[in-house]
């Protein structure tokens, strides 16, 4: 009986032996590719508002609520849509005098409103105008222009397609260098869009409706993966 116990235990330690070499991974090959495509923008993003100054919180709130009102009808007459308006800050706060040397406190010379909005420009041909002509309402405060596209989907395709190219190439020559054979793909991740980052050209497009002049230039929009390929046995 010894000896029968002594046999079922050689057979299971083989079968787990046989099991650990069957689970071994295999040898794989990792790399990474990235895609860019450059294109010119179709849209803009402002950030644009009215700040103002008074005596009283009141008066400068109404002084201010006046002024954006102006400017709100101003990008509403220019064929702006309201989706592509939305107030996007709004902050009322004291003005101080902190020169005074007797230490007492900080005086109160007054309050600061300012309001601002977000547009969203789906005609950059008008931008250099819309700018100007809204400057001239009352909008004294510009915190951001940002270029992009309405629908970056072609482009985002575009940019994985060159990804997995420029990943597949890189592969291979991998591949090469060390003597082996690429295998199949054995995953693929996507390491996530860049998002699109203007790039200077040397003939950019300017506003053509007059007012501020505003170059829209180029997005280089980009996508990068990572691929691991079985080498081959």
């Amino acid at each position: 009986m010894r000896f029968a116990n002594l046999a079922a235990i050689a057979v299971l330690l083989l079968a787990l032996q046989g099991t650990a070499v069957a689970q071994e991974p295999p040898a794989t090959i990792t790399v990474t590719g990235e895609g860019r495509v450059e294109a010119a923008p179709d849209m803009a993003t402002i950030s644009l508002g009215v700040t103002t100054e008074a005596e009283t919180a009141s008066a400068a709130m109404t002084e201010n609520s006046d002024a954006v009102a102006a400017v709100l009808t101003r990008l509403a007459e220019t064929g702006i849509d309201d989706r592509d308006i939305q107030t996007s800050g709004l902050s009322l706060g004291p003005r101080y005098n902190y020169r005074s040397s007797d230490g007492e406190a900080p005086e109160i010379t007054g309050y600061t409103v300012s309001n601002m909005v977000t547009v969203r420009l789906r005609a950059l041909d008008t931008l250099g105008g819309i700018l100007d002509r809204v400057v001239s309402d009352g909008a004294n405060t510009l915190n951001g222009l940002a270029f992009g596209l309405q629908d970056d989907r072609d482009a985002m395709d575009e940019a994985r397609r060159g990804a997995v190219a420029e990943a597949a190439r890189k592969a291979a020559l991998y591949a090469d260098a060390a003597g082996v054979t690429l295998g199949p793909i054995l995953s693929i991740h996507e390491g996530g869009a860049m998002m699109p980052q203007p790039k200077m050209m040397a003939e950019a497009s300017f506003a053509r409706d007059g007012g501020v002049p505003v170059a829209g230039g180029e997005l280089s929009i980009g996508a990068d993966v990572t691929i691991v390929y079985a080498i081959a046995q």
